[in-house]
This record gives structure tokens, C-alpha cells and sequence, in this order.
């Protein structure tokens, strides 16, 4: 007796989770946390574990402070996949674009309605910015901020500066939320936001919009008041830099 047809094709219901998993962190690896990837995928909680543990053991995933990263394994499967860079593959890149421009660079995230500051480079001749007021809570007053700002939705950049209000650090800080709207509805799409003493005195800085994932995200660089004649120049060379670097590799941004 012949056996009856299937209906359709037999579904493996773990490879098709696996999948969900792998797709998800492709899609948005700043959040790429058990967690954050069980909600996202309504996955329970304990399965997502144990198929980021099978693919970590077997290089499709690799996990950094947390968050589960692809592969170049994987992006070699996909094709399309962006290979996810590890901290250090990050930090050697912010370090080559200190180099390149001769100023201390800074790469941020806005997550989870806060700015995030992820990874920087200085030098003895490239000095960083002091953080003598937190960069989370001042988001008005620096590039990193307005860029990120920039990047938001009115709703959720009235609820920002909502917890975080606009007040002055500066002589030179934008005096008011009302100013701080009309910059940045000046700005250009992805170019570079300049900002020159409204942080810190002495210091100018510019930022350029990137995204991770659908996170919103900034480059920037600052330098000394005395170099500031580079300000613009430089800002320019970061953009151009940019787009060089995402033709030939991805760090699991875009412009």
C-alpha cells in the first residue's frame, strides 16, 4: 500500500527558531541580547538560550559582553549578512580613524532612550573631550547628541529632552529647547553636526549620522579650540572616510 502524500513540506521547527534567532541579530546587533532576542522573536526565553549556545558552540554566533554577534561564517552563508565587528575590530578602526584625521574620535548609540557612548580613541596628541558633565544627560549640548537627536522621531525627541532638559553649559550652549529644535531642523540629511564650545569651553566637535541596525548612531571627532579652522575640513574627510570604509567592510552600520 502506498503511503499518503504530505501535505506540505515537513518544518523543523527548531531550525526555523534558529533562523528567527540568526535574522534577528543580523537585524539590530546592539540589542542582540538572550533576552532582548526572545522578545523580539517571542521565542521562550529558555529555548532562545539553548539555541544561542548550539549556535555559539558551532561559529554561526559569537558572544561579546552579552550580545550575540554573527559570524563571518555566517555572513559567508548569507551573502547579504554584514560580518559583525568584535571589540577589537572596532577599536583598531576608531584608532585608524584617529590616525587619519589627527583627532580623538567617538562612537555613540542612541538605545533604549539613552545615549550610549560605545567605544572612543585618543592620544597624547588627540586628547578626548573630559566628560565633566554626563554625556547622557546633556545630549543638547554636544554633536554626539544633536546628531543622535537628529535622528529621532519629533515624539520620541520631545520625550528626550523631556527627561532631559536643555540647560545651559556653556556661554555658548544653545539657550533653549525651542533653539535646539530649530538647529537641528536645519541640518542636513547625513551630514555632520557641528557644535564649538557648548560643552565644553576650549573644544569643538562634529558628528556624522550612522545607523546601526534601526539604532540611531554617530561618528565624531573633536579637536582642540585652537584647531578649529579644521573643524570643517575634517568633518568632510570623516564623511568621505565613512563611505570608503562601508564599501569594502561592515561594522554592522550604514550611513
Amino acid at each position: 500500500m502506498t503511503p499518503p502524500t504530505p501535505a506540505g513540506p515537513t518544518l523543523i521547527g527548531s531550525v526555523r527558531r534558529a533562523m528567527r534567532l540568526l535574522e534577528a541579530v543580523a537585524e539590530d546587533p546592539s540589542r542582540s541580547t538572550a533576552k532582548h532576542l526572545a522578545r523580539r522573536t517571542d521565542i521562550p526565553i529558555g529555548t532562545t538560550y539553548h539555541l544561542l549556545r548550539t549556535l555559539t558552540h558551532d561559529g554561526y554566533l559569537h558572544r561579546d559582553r552579552g550580545r550575540y554577534l554573527i559570524t563571518a561564517a555566517t555572513a559567508r552563508l548569507g551573502g547579504a549578512v554584514p560580518e559583525q565587528a568584535g571589540a577589537r575590530d572596532l577599536q583598531n578602526w576608531l584608532d585608524s580613524l584617529r590616525d587619519q584625521t589627527g583627532a580623538a574620535i567617538y562612537y555613540a548609540w542612541y538605545d533604549e532612550g539613552e545615549v550610549r557612548m560605545v567605544g572612543r580613541s585618543s592620544g597624547p596628541g588627540t586628547p578626548a573631550v573630559e566628560e565633566w558633565a554626563d554625556f547622557r544627560r546633556t545630549a543638547h549640548a554636544h554633536a554626539i547628541g544633536q546628531c543622535l537627536l537628529s535622528q529621532l522621531d519629533p515624539d520620541a525627541r520631545r520625550d528626550h529632552l523631556a527627561r532631559h532638559p536643555v540647560e545651559p553649559l556653556t556661554p555658548y550652549t544653545v539657550p533653549d529647547t525651542d533653539a535646539l529644535l530649530r538647529k537641528l531642523s536645519r541640518l542636513r540629511r547625513g551630514h555632520a553636526v557641528q557644535e564649538r564650545e557648548e560643552y565644553a569651553p576650549g573644544s569643538v566637535c562634529a558628528a556624522v549620522p550612522i545607523t546601526v541596525g534601526t539604532v540611531p548612531a554617530a561618528l565624531a571627532l573633536s579637536l582642540p579650540m585652537v584647531r578649529a579652522d579644521l573643524l570643517d575640513p575634517l568633518s568632510h574627510h570623516l564623511r568621505r572616510r565613512l563611505e570608503t570604509a562601508f564599501m569594502s567592510h561592515s561594522f554592522g552600520v550604514r550611513l
